[in-house]
């Protein structure tokens, strides 16, 4: 029988605490329930737990319990302070603690009970129910992809609060500017830092958000006028976007100026999805302003603090597209609006606000914005683009950025108009401290620091409409598969994540308390064709970047005592015949989808070899052939 390990201890720890109660009677009354009063319940996970007892009255007695393991103590005076370790036999989920049979002269308050929140520990793949076939068999894709022209990736699993996979693969920078690969390549490791692209505009603003909204220092329904002033609607200019709805300049401002901090965070504020304030080459009708059109919304390129003031001018400047909350159109407008409410707010900018809000309190050491700007140097961060922002010099504006971008947020919004510090993208982080700062959206605290409350990650996560499961506040949800190809078949209508344009992702699957971070810079790569798509990298076209598939493969025969090797084999045909389908007609031997196909072809060439099923050998010979005839 297990039973509790009491230590005493001279005091409470400094902090924050998920639950905190003081008996008899926590519930403050009592009625005919009776039971009710005697027990509280918390969240916990498997092999980890702790909480402490403060004894406010001398006892002679009194028993506890949790999850139904107990234990007495006598003679127990004011003042002491107990240690309870009952990891031993926590559970995942719910855990309960039942204070009774108090036995003293004054009872009335007699005990306060303090619950930490979990932190992260280190697991196992096995004892979490996964396979690790199915992780062996991701591993082999992501390194037979690099292997035929992929650049990195690494991954971070964490279940049920532990952290049981954590790995990565390729090198930091894996072409030189011409587009060919470097030979002496320096590989990436698990401290190697992504550049996390929109996945910022969770895990910096929404939390920032969350954050500020638990403390009742800003409201959803707050309009976006009551931080940037009157002039975010006074200031509009007079004109639409090409994709715009015609609508007169008045009912424009009265628009933005009924626009709250939640159409934002929805997505249906009405701005276009990405204006180009650092380029002069904007969409604008050149019949009203002639030739100076061009120049209405430019905020400068320049690397600087005065640019983020004048591109929060040309934001208020900026004309709606639709009227808000008409439609879903993802805008970076919107969160970089939101980035400025919470500087405006917190009083210091976004990177400060993060960094000891969050990073510090939870020792995360491998994030940070401006990473080249705060102590880590180039070869601590994953490369991206190869050539600047130009697309293998497809475009040019002036102060454009042309050299391989290392330690510098690729997205141009982000470094030319808001210093590299914005609310919808310029965080950097490597898997396992993101993953760390996911679990967060669980239960909202960590150790004894709490961020959020519940109530508020309910109503962040929760579908946005009846109509529109796909997105909260936000977040990505999966709602009824809408988001497959990043979460799997096999999630939750309830996952939450988000996905970065560098190849980027976190999935955070409440119903298996999992948090998945994959990593990769597929746009560390040149362009397929130049001509014909500014912004189709040819490390687009692996396996490796497709993010979803991830969590489809470690998914199957989860929580199953069961061998998948055949099963995994049998997928592998079917991955192989999908991706010969998709080599365009007409392209050469060179083209990446080739490199994608050969790629496969070696993974299944490598796990035929672990089955002696007749079926499932002819399907492999069969496939050779196929390919062999694809190739030639």
């Amino acid at each position: 029988m297990n039973e509790p390990k009491v230590e005493s201890v001279s005091s409470l720890p400094d902090g924050d605490f998920q639950m905190e109660a003081t008996f008899p009677d926590h519930l403050d009354y009592v009625d005919d329930t009776l039971a009710l009063n005697s027990t509280i319940s918390f969240y916990g996970y498997e092999d980890q737990g702790e909480l402490f007892l403060r004894i406010n009255k001398d006892l002679k007695s009194f028993d506890f319990y949790i999850n139904s393991e107990g234990k007495h103590l006598e003679d127990v005076k004011k003042g002491d302070v107990y240690k309870v370790d009952f990891s031993d036999f926590a559970i995942n989920g719910r855990n309960s603690l039942q204070i009774s049979s108090l036995n003293g002269e004054d009872t009335e308050g007699c005990i306060s009970a303090y619950v930490p929140y979990p932190i992260v520990i280190v697991g196992d793949l096995t004892s979490e129910g996964f396979h690790e076939e199915c992780f062996d068999l991701i591993s082999d894709i992501i390194q037979a992809d690099i292997d035929n022209g992929f650049t990195s990736a690494q991954l971070a699993v964490i279940s049920h609060n532990k952290l049981i996979y954590s790995r990565t693969w390729g090198a930091k920078n894996s072409y030189d500017q011409d587009g060919n690969p470097i030979t002496d390549k320096e590989m990436s490791d698990d401290e190697t830092m992504f550049d996390l692209a929109s996945v910022t505009k969770m895990f910096a603003t929404n939390y920032a958000l969350q954050k500020l909204i638990s403390e009742g220092k800003v409201r959803p329904d707050d309009k976006v006028s009551d931080y940037l002033g009157n002039e975010f609607y006074e200031d509009t200019l007079d004109f639409c976007y090409t994709f715009g709805e015609d609508v007169d300049l008045e009912t424009m401002k009265e628009w933005k100026a009924s626009l709250t901090l939640a159409d934002l965070l929805k997505h249906e504020g009405g701005f276009p999805p990405a204006p180009r304030y650092f380029n002069i080459h904007i969409d604008a009708p050149s019949q009203e302003y002639g030739e100076d059109y061009e120049n209405i919304l430019y905020a400068g390129s320049e690397h600087s603090e005065e640019t983020i003031k004048e591109t929060i001018k040309a934001i208020c400047k900026t004309p709606l597209v639709y009227e808000p909350g008409t439609q879903t159109v993802y805008s970076d407008v919107d969160y970089m609006i939101l980035g400025s409410v919470v500087e405006i707010v917190s009083g210091m900018s976004l990177d400060k606000y993060l960094k000891e809000n969050f990073f510090e309190p939870l020792n995360l050491d491998r994030i940070s914005f401006n990473p080249l700007e705060n102590g880590y140097k180039k070869d601590d961060c994953a490369a991206t683009e190869l050539n600047g922002n130009t697309r293998d010099h497809v475009i040019y504006f002036p102060g454009i950025r042309e050299y391989t971008l290392q330690g510098e947020v690729h997205d141009e919004q982000a470094w030319f108009s808001m210093n590299g510090v914005s609310g919808h993208a310029g965080l950097f982080s490597n898997a396992k401290d993101l993953a760390k700062l996911a679990t967060l959206m669980f239960n909202g605290g960590y150790g004894y620091d709490k961020f959020f409350n519940l109530n508020v990650i309910d109503y962040f996560t929760a579908p946005k409409n009846i109509n529109d499961s796909h997105y909260g506040l936000g977040w990505a949800r999966q709602g009824e598969n809408k988001r497959v190809w990043y979460y799997g078949t096999q999630s939750d209508s309830a996952t939450i994540g988000h996905q970065g344009w560098t190849g980027t992702l976190v999935m955070i699957d409440p119903d298996r308390d999992l948090v998945m971070v994959y990593l990769t810079n597929s746009i560390n790569t040149p362009l397929t064709n130049r001509e014909a798509n500014a912004n189709g990298f040819r490390g687009g076209w692996y396996t490796a970047a497709t993010l979803g598939f991830v969590p489809q493969l470690f998914s199957i025969g989860l929580g199953e005592d069961t061998d998948v090797t055949d099963q995994l084999i049998s997928l592998l045909h079917e991955m192989c015949i999908d991706s010969f389908k998709l080599i365009p007609d007409g392209v050469d031997a060179n083209h990446p989808s080739y490199n994608n196909s050969r790629s496969k072809m070696e993974v299944y060439e490598k796990w035929i070899t672990k089955t002696d099923k007749e079926y499932l050998l002819d399907e492999y010979k069969e496939t050779v052939n196929r390919w062999k005839e694809i190739s030639d």
